[in-house]
């Protein structure tokens, strides 16, 4: 069982930056590759970036790539989603998510663990 808590969201004008932290229970985290989705109101949820569990491998949508950079602290038993230039569409409830199947990492049903998410709203 992991339990993930995500941070950092919040309101921020278009251009600005945000960094969203995903802390995460359980000793196995550093085992696990990570993902971030995002959803907005009446869209359905998409893939945004995740992480291999060594961070070796990063894979980003084409719409965040160049802007957005995740990594991880397996130490900390957290991930980061390091978010610039922000956009009105990257407004969204962002969540982190441990891909526990195999499979693409874009594929939100590889993914078993959710946190609640937390909102970024970039206003314009």
């Amino acid at each position: 069982q992991v339990q993930l808590v995500e941070s950092g969201g919040g309101l921020v004008q278009a251009g600005g930056s945000l960094r969203l932290s995903c802390a995460a229970s359980g000793r196995t985290f550093s085992t696990y590759a990570m993902g971030w989705f995002r959803q907005a109101p009446g869209k359905e949820r998409e893939f945004v970036a995740a992480i291999s569990w060594s961070g070796g491998s990063i894979f980003y949508s084409d719409s965040v790539k160049g802007r957005f950079t995740i990594s991880r602290d397996n130490a900390k038993n957290t991930v980061y989603l390091q978010m610039s230039s922000l956009k009105p569409e990257d407004t969204a409830v962002y969540s982190c998510a441990v891909k526990y199947w195999s499979g693409n990492y874009p594929e939100a049903t590889g993914y078993k663990y959710w946190g609640q998410g937390t909102q970024v709203t970039v206003s314009s």
